[in-house]
């Protein structure tokens, strides 16, 4: 039998996802939708390579950041299906942020759960916090994504992350890897038991209104990301 040689088109809705409610986050050509974290336009280490968008990392971790920082898309979402791919440099870190509220003079790390985007095998923070909680697919820092089925670092990886009325649920390549609940008694034990302690805007993520944006980090290393889609849960 000839196998099909038709290549799966990216950031793009097939007729079905269209029919889901899905929307791209990313059109795969520029950064319509997107500007960094208070700031009013995408900073220049960001830019758009093979349909995908790359942070450029200055190589020398968050500190070396040259016209870089973190980013989001300009909207606040509530209950919702994320979904996106992504791959990293050797010792690649990055992150997924959701729920993120925008402060003047507070970092979005503040305020927002991070999904982890990492090189497992060569980045140091896979081998600190505790229990893996800082390898991807995590919620960094928090629970650590189980089973943990990355691939290397030049692979695309595909993640997802549900928020529904508190519950958020962390993906890896298909499989869940971790599920937990907001604003509860045991999120705010959780907080106070890791390097969040005491931070009330991580604790109150998406504030009185309960939603947030959707940031992807600068880490300071390369990252990739492409067919960001998105889904609202009523």
């Amino acid at each position: 039998m000839k196998k099909s040689s038709k290549v799966e088109e990216l950031n793009t809705l097939t007729d079905e996802e269209k029919a889901e409610g899905w929307r791209l986050l990313f059109n795969g050509k520029d950064f319509t939708g997107w500007r960094g974290y208070n700031k009013d336009k995408v900073p220049s280490a960001w830019t758009i390579e093979d349909n995908a968008i790359k942070i450029n990392g200055s190589g020398e971790g968050e500190a070396g950041s040259h016209d870089g920082g973190d980013i989001i898309y300009d909207e606040k979402f509530k209950n919702f299906e994320l979904k996106f791919e992504w791959k990293v440099s050797k010792g690649g870190n990055s992150g997924v942020f959701y729920l993120a509220r925008e402060f003047s003079d507070l970092p979005i790390w503040r305020s927002a759960p991070e999904y982890q985007i990492l090189d497992n095998e060569n980045h140091l923070d896979a081998q600190l916090g505790k229990d893996g909680n800082r390898q991807s697919a995590s919620l960094y820092d928090l629970i650590p994504a189980k089973p943990q089925n990355s691939k290397p670092w030049g692979e695309w990886n595909t993640g997802s992350i549900i928020v529904y009325k508190g519950t958020v649920i962390h993906k890896q390549n298909g499989e869940v890897v971790l599920e937990y609940h907001l604003w509860t008694p045991e999120w705010e034990e959780m907080i106070e038991n890791s390097k969040f302690k005491g931070w009330a805007e991580m604790i109150n993520a998406g504030g009185e209104e309960r939603m947030g944006y959707i940031g992807l980090q600068d880490h300071g290393d390369d990252v990739w990301f492409r067919n960001i889609k998105l889904k609202v849960l009523d």
